[in-house]
């Protein structure tokens, strides 16, 4: 009968602080996305380092022949079945090595599920990633100019029923102030989707995200290899009790020091490449893969971030034409020139909310593609 126990108790607070303290440069995953995958990595690697780095207690007990072979006959017995009872304590070394190497691999995996649960969310959003900001810039500007543009129309109700304003010009600024209105409710419910989905924080650059993803996961794989590799080895030291009943014993302890080598090692090196690359390429070349389909999202934001580039380039000549256009007519007291400044204002309103939008878009498209190449 043999029994072989993970000595856990005499080891588990020195294990338990050992695998619990994290590296100057670990993430910590505090995010509601990673936190519970991070938490089960952590906890299943502290249990199975924890039988790493743990002696292990062993017992058996059974029967040996003892004595010497009379006259060295093949045929004759080589004694009396005598009771034997061994127990002790042993200890692999390699288990250090395996059992750091089984944490770090936690870590990885959680650093790798950080930045895929970002990048999904990235690809969620997919054109709409980047827009919190510029809706927010919007709706400022919007804020700022619709109280002025409720204004003019109630003035402009004021002089129609004065006789001092005309159906149509009342009719034509109403059209623009529910233009403005429209676009104002358009944002508010565009915030509100967006406040529906996983944020990505500002400032994120997705190039780089998208690299940290591919480090941890190749760290992952290479971690995996040099696990394999460890258990082609064994450096262990065994000791104890061990005692054979109804012979006489000096001392009836023993100790014994093993160096293990499998010989499948040698072939190992060229298979944990072969390993390592292949999980690379398929992680990079999945049709289905979140790399893939955050690459294509980058192609699409550097689309659109020229042509909103473009676009505020247009919108801020407009601004500026109008608004010097408004100097000119604020000068002047006629009737008519009253009505077209109201109009002025509006389209004003409007291209300085659009002005806003573009602006802080642009803003927030540059950081997520800094470290993507043209």
């Amino acid at each position: 009968m043999r029994t072989t126990l993970a000595w856990g108790a005499l080891m588990g607070l020195w294990t338990g602080t050992a695998l619990a303290a994290d590296d100057a440069g670990t993430v910590r995953a505090r995010s509601e996305p990673a936190w519970g995958y991070c938490e089960r990595v952590r906890g299943t690697s502290r249990a199975e380092a924890a039988l790493e780095l743990a002696p292990e207690v062993f017992a058996s007990i059974g029967v040996v022949n003892t004595g010497d072979a009379e006259g060295g006959s093949d045929q004759m017995p080589l004694g009396v079945p005598r009771l034997r009872l061994t127990a002790g304590l042993g200890y692999d070394f390699i288990g250090i090595y395996r059992g750091d190497k089984l944490r770090l691999r936690a870590e990885a995996e959680c650093r790798r599920y950080q930045a895929l649960a970002a990048l999904q969310g990235a690809v969620r959003q997919g054109a709409r990633l980047g827009e919190t900001a510029a809706l927010r810039a919007r709706a400022r500007a919007l804020a700022e100019s619709l109280p002025r543009a409720e204004t003019l129309v109630a003035e402009l109700r004021d002089e129609l029923r004065d006789g001092g304003a005309t159906l149509e010009e009342l009719n034509a600024v109403q059209v623009r102030l529910d233009h403005l209105r429209a676009l104002a409710r358009d944002t508010e419910q565009a915030q509100a989707r967006i406040a529906l989905e996983p944020a990505l924080a500002e400032g994120t650059d997705l190039g780089a995200l998208l690299s940290a993803f591919e480090s941890a996961d190749d760290q992952v794989e290479a971690l995996s290899g040099r696990l394999r590799r460890a258990r082609a080895w064994r450096l262990s030291v065994r000791g104890g009790y061990d005692k054979v009943f109804d012979v006489e014993q000096d001392t009836p302890l023993f100790g014994q020091l093993t160096l293990g080598y499998n010989l499948g090692a040698l072939w190992q090196g060229r298979a944990n490449a072969q390993a390592r690359e292949g999980r690379r390429l398929e992680t990079r070349d999945a049709v289905d893969g979140t790399p893939r389909q955050v690459r294509q999202l980058l192609g699409e934001l550097r689309i659109t971030e020229q042509a909103e580039h473009a676009r505020l380039g247009e919108v801020s000549t407009l601004v500026a034409d109008l608004q010097g256009q408004l100097r000119e007519v604020e000068r002047l007291e006629t009737r008519q020139v009253r009505r077209f400044r109201d109009y002025l204002l509006l389209e004003l309103a409007r291209l300085q909310a659009e002005q806003a939008y573009l602006g802080a878009h642009l803003e927030t498209l540059q950081a997520l593609l800094k470290g993507v190449k043209s």
